[in-house]
């Protein structure tokens, strides 16, 4: 039987994506609520530099299949994207030929997650599931000091 928790997490996931549909992306239905942002010609990585860790999700149409899949993975636990600082960058125009299609250089699909210093830390092909995108920012040596230091907080 789901919780109360896990149902409302997976409403809000469900309105995410009717609100991603029919706002056509342009910046979408309550980004910084849920941290998914709709690229332009001009979107800069340094703006989220020391405070977010920008995932960015290409790919040449919002109707490519590992698109939606992925839009789907994210939307699944919008605490977990919080709580890790993740801000979703999403470029499903080539035509646009925004600032991160040149400098990250993509092939169809591609999930590029960039650290908060501003490094590439991974790109995959194909869609990557919010366990997995955890699982590998926890790792991150300022993951590791913002655990640390949310722990402390808890002790004093």
């Amino acid at each position: 039987m789901a919780t109360q928790k896990q149902y409302l997490n997976s409403l809000k996931g469900f309105l995410f994506l009717i609100g991603v549909f029919l706002a056509n992306f342009t910046p979408i239905a309550n980004a910084t609520e849920n941290n998914f942002i709709k690229v332009d010609k001009n979107t800069d990585l340094e703006i989220y530099e020391w405070t977010h860790r920008p995932v960015v999700i290409f790919a040449n149409s919002d109707k490519d299949p590992n698109f939606i899949s992925q839009l789907e993975f994210l939307s699944k636990d919008i605490e977990a994207l919080q709580e890790r600082d993740i801000i979703v960058l999403i470029d499903t125009d080539p035509k646009l030929s925004s600032s991160l299609r040149k400098k990250l250089r993509p092939h169809g699909f591609a999930f590029v997650l960039i650290g908060k210093d501003g490094q590439v830390k991974l790109r995959k092909p194909s869609p990557w599931n919010i366990r997995e995108i955890a699982r590998v920012i926890d790792k991150m040596p300022i993951r590791q000091q913002e655990i640390a230091r949310k722990k402390q907080e808890k002790r004093d």
